[in-house]
C-alpha cells in the first residue's frame, strides 16, 4: 500500500537559499537520492535529494523561491519497502511526540555505531594533473553541508571547486593555498556522524523520511529558545581603505526593513570610487544612526540591527522560516547604487544578485570587477572566467570619454616614464613638509581634469571703467544705511556669467558619465575659488540669477569667512555650473585656469588696469580687466566660446544689457 509523505528542505547551512531549477515533474518516479531541485547560496549550487524512492505526486516550490530548512519541498509516494516510513514521517504532524523526535534526531550514534572520520580526495578532474590550489574555502573546525566547496583549484582549462561528500565537521586540512594535486590526493579529514553516513547507504526508507520530519520537530521545539536569543548590534563603517570623512550619498534601508547578510545599507563616495557597506548579518533595521549628507569614516555608527542570537546553527533556520518571504518581497525596493553602467553591461539594472563559484569572484575582486555588470554565459546564467576576463579587456579597449578614466599608478595612465627619484638633500639643507588635507584632496582631482579634458583659453579685455564707480557709488550708499555689506566686482561678474549661461546653455551643462550624451541644467549656481590657508576651495552661490546684487554680497561675504575658518560643509561645495576664479587682487595680465569638472568651463578674472582706449578722436585712460575663458572642448567649440566671451564683455561694459 502506497502513502504519500512530505519531503521538507533539510539542513543547508543557510538561512535561505534561492530555488534555481526544478529537476523533476509531478508524476516522475525517483531513486532514493535522486536531484529534486537545485538550490543556489552566496557559497555554492548545490541539489536536494529524494531521501527515498517513490513517485512525486507535487510539487510545493517553483524557480526563483526562496526557501529555508523545515519548509514544504515536495509530497512523495512511496511503496513497497517504504511501509515502514510513514510512522516516523507522521511524526512533526503529532501533538504529543514531538518533544520525543528531537531526542532521537539529537542521538544519532545509537543506529550507527557513533561518529567516524573520513578522508576527502580530489575526485576525477579529468586528464589534469598537478592542478593548483588557488584557494582554501574552510578552515579546520568548519561544519560543512554536503557539496559544499572545499579547496577551489584551477587548470588551465577551468576553474572548479572539490566539494565535500557528506556533511560534517573538518578534523584537519592536508593541503594548502599554491600547493599542487592530482586525482587522489587528500585533501582534508572530516568528522562525520553515524546516522549521516549509514543514511545514503541503507535500503531502508524509514531512517531517511525520518530525517527531515526530525529535523522539522527539532526546530520547531527549537524556535521559541531562539526567539529569546536575538540581539541588537551596532553597524559600523568598515575600513575604506584610510579614506576619512567620506560623503553619505544614499541611505539604501529604512527602518524596519529586513536585510539579508551583504545587503547594501549606505552608499559612500570618496574622491576614488562609490562603494556600499554592506549589512554584517541577515536582520531588521531598528534604527538608522546616519543620514544622507553626513560625513563617515572607519567606525562611524551606520544602524542598530536586530539579529539572531549566536546559538547553533538550528536556530538561525527555524528563525528563518517565517521572515524567508521578506527578503525576497524587499528586494525589488532596494535601491541601485547610483553608480553608472558600464557600457558592456548595456542596460542591465543593478539587482544585487550574480551567480558565481567563489574562483570567479575572488578572481573578479583581483580585477575590481562589479560582477553585477557582467554578462553571464554560463549554465542556469552563472558567470564564468571567461566572462571577467571579457569583461576587463573590454574596459582596458574602452575609449575613456569620462574625466575619471585616468589610470592609477606611475604616469598617470599616460604612458609616459616615472618622474626622477632625486636626493635633494645632498644638495643643502631641506625641509619636508606634508601637503594639507585640501591639497591632497584638489591635487588628484586637478590633475585627473588637466589630463582628461582638452582645454582650450579664449582671451578678452572687458571696460569696466563705469562699472567700477557705479560700485563706488553704492558702497557709499551702503555705508550711510549700514547695510554691512560691501560689494566686489566679483558680484557683477557672477551676476554677468549667469546671464551669459541663459544667453549660451551649452555653457551650463555637464558630460554624462558613459560620454554620450549632455546633461542641461535648468538652474544657475556658481562656484567661487576662495584662497585659504590649507588650500584651495570652491563654494557655491546657488539661484544667482534670482538674487539681487546686495543679497550675494551679504552670501558671499559669509561663504569667505566660512572657508577661510574651514567651516565649509560639503553641500556647500557641490552642485556648481560654472566656476569663477579671480585674481584681481593679487595681480597678473591672464592665466590658464583649470575646468572644474564636471563643469564644462571656468572663468579666470586678473587684476584691472588702466589703458589708453581709442574713443574714435583721442586715447582716454580707462579700466580695463582681463578675462579667460577655459572650456571643454569635447562639448564646446571655439565660436560658441568667443561668443560667450564677447557677451560677458558686453553685459560687464553696459549692465543694462542684462535687462534686455
Amino acid at each position: 500500500m502506497a502513502d504519500i509523505k512530505d519531503v521538507l528542505v533539510p539542513d543547508l547551512g543557510e538561512d535561505s537559499v534561492e530555488v534555481i531549477e526544478i529537476c523533476v515533474a509531478v508524476g516522475d518516479s525517483v531513486e532514493a537520492e535522486d536531484a529534486l531541485v537545485t538550490v543556489e547560496s552566496d557559497k555554492a549550487s548545490m541539489d536536494i535529494p529524494a531521501p527515498f524512492a517513490g513517485k512525486v505526486s507535487a510539487l510545493n516550490v517553483s524557480v526563483g523561491d526562496k526557501i529555508s530548512e523545515g519548509d514544504l519541498l515536495a509530497k512523495l509516494e512511496a511503496a513497497g519497502a517504504a511501509d515502514s516510513a510513514p510512522a516516523a514521517e507522521e511524526k512533526p504532524a503529532e501533538s504529543a511526540p514531538q518533544a520525543e523526535t528531537p531526542k532521537q534526531e539529537a542521538a544519532p550514534a545509537a543506529p550507527s555505531g557513533g561518529s567516524s572520520v573520513i578522508d576527502v580526495t580530489v575526485p576525477d578532474i579529468g586528464d589534469a594533473a598537478d592542478v593548483d590550489v588557488i584557494e582554501i574555502l574552510v578552515a579546520e573546525g568548519d561544519t560543512v553541508e554536503a557539496e559544499d566547496g572545499l579547496i577551489t583549484l584551477e587548470t588551465d582549462k577551468a576553474t572548479m571547486d572539490v566539494p565535500s561528500p557528506q556533511a560534517g565537521k573538518v578534523v584537519s586540512l592536508k593541503v594548502k593555498e599554491g600547493d599542487k594535486v592530482s586525482e587522489g590526493s587528500l585533501v582534508l579529514t572530516l568528522e562525520v556522524g553515524g546516522g549521516e553516513v549509514a543514511a545514503p547507504a541503507e535500503d531502508s526508507a524509514t531512517t531517511q523520511a525520518s530525517t527531515p520530519a526530525a529535523r522539522s520537530a527539532a526546530v520547531t521545539e527549537d524556535a521559541p529558545v531562539e526567539e529569546a536569543a536575538e540581539e541588537e548590534i551596532e553597524v559600523q563603517v568598515p575600513d575604506i581603505g584610510g579614506d576619512t570623512d567620506v560623503d553619505v550619498i544614499e541611505i539604501l534601508v529604512a527602518e524596519g526593513d529586513t536585510v539579508e547578510a551583504e545587503d547594501g545599507l549606505i552608499t559612500l563616495e570618496t574622491d576614488k570610487a562609490t562603494m556600499d557597506v554592506p549589512a554584517p548579518k541577515a536582520g531588521t533595521v531598528t534604527k538608522l544612526l546616519i543620514k544622507q549628507g553626513d560625513k563617515a569614516s572607519q567606525g562611524t555608527p551606520v544602524i542598530m540591527l536586530k539579529v539572531k542570537g549566536a546559538a547553533k546553527p538550528a536556530a538561525p533556520k527555524a528563525e528563518s522560516k517565517p521572515a524567508a518571504p521578506a527578503p525576497a518581497g524587499n528586494a525589488p525596493q532596494q535601491k541601485a547604487p547610483p553608480v553608472p553602467h558600464h557600457p558592456s553591461a548595456g542596460n542591465k539594472p543593478k539587482s544585487g544578485k550574480v551567480h558565481a563559484s567563489p574562483s570567479v569572484r575572488r578572481l573578479a575582486r583581483e580585477f575590481g570587477v562589479d560582477l553585477t555588470q557582467v554578462d553571464a554565459t554560463g549554465r542556469k546564467g552563472r558567470i564564468l572566467k571567461e566572462d571577467i576576463q571579457a569583461y576587463v579587456k573590454h574596459e582596458l579597449a574602452r575609449p575613456k570619454a569620462t574625466a575619471g578614466a585616468v589610470a592609477q599608478g606611475s604616469g598617470g595612465g599616460l604612458q609616459v616614464i616615472a618622474p626622477p627619484k632625486v636626493d635633494f638633500s645632498k644638495f643643502g639643507e631641506v625641509e619636508e613638509k606634508p601637503l594639507t588635507r585640501i591639497q591632497k584632496i584638489s591635487g588628484p582631482n586637478l590633475h585627473r581634469n588637466w589630463v582628461t579634458i582638452p582645454h582650450v583659453t579664449q582671451f578678452e579685455e572687458a571696460d569696466i571703467t563705469d562699472l567700477e564707480a557705479f560700485r563706488k557709488d553704492q558702497n557709499k550708499l551702503a555705508e550711510k544705511k549700514k547695510l554691512g555689506v560691501k560689494i566686489t566686482p566679483l558680484v557683477f561678474m557672477m551676476k554677468a556669467v549667469a546671464d551669459a549661461l541663459k544667453a549660451y546653455p551649452v555653457f551650463n551643462t555637464s558630460l554624462s558619465a558613459d560620454g554620450e550624451s549632455l546633461i542641461q541644467k535648468k538652474y544657475y549656481h556658481i562656484g567661487i575659488a576662495v584662497d585659504t590657508p590649507g588650500g584651495l576651495v570652491v563654494p557655491v552661490v546657488r539661484d544667482v540669477d534670482k538674487k539681487g546684487i546686495i543679497e550675494i554680497s551679504k552670501e558671499l561675504m559669509e561663504i569667505s569667512v566660512k572657508a577661510r575658518d574651514g567651516k565649509l560643509k560639503a553641500a556647500d561645495m557641490q552642485g556648481s555650473c560654472f566656476t569663477i576664479s579671480s585674481l584681481g587682487g593679487i595681480g597678473g595680465t591672464a592665466f590658464t585656469p583649470i575646468v572644474n569638472a564636471p563643469d564644462v568651463a571656468i572663468l579666470g578674472v586678473s587684476k584691472s588696469d588702466i589703458k589708453p582706449k581709442w574713443n574714435g578722436k583721442e586715447f582716454e585712460p580707462r579700466l580695463m580687466v582681463p578675462l579667460s575663458l577655459s572650456y571643454d572642448h569635447r562639448v564646446i567649440d571655439g565660436a560658441v566660446a568667443a561668443r560667450f566671451a564677447v557677451h560677458l564683455k558686453a553685459v560687464l561694459e553696459d549692465m543694462r544689457q542684462m535687462l534686455l
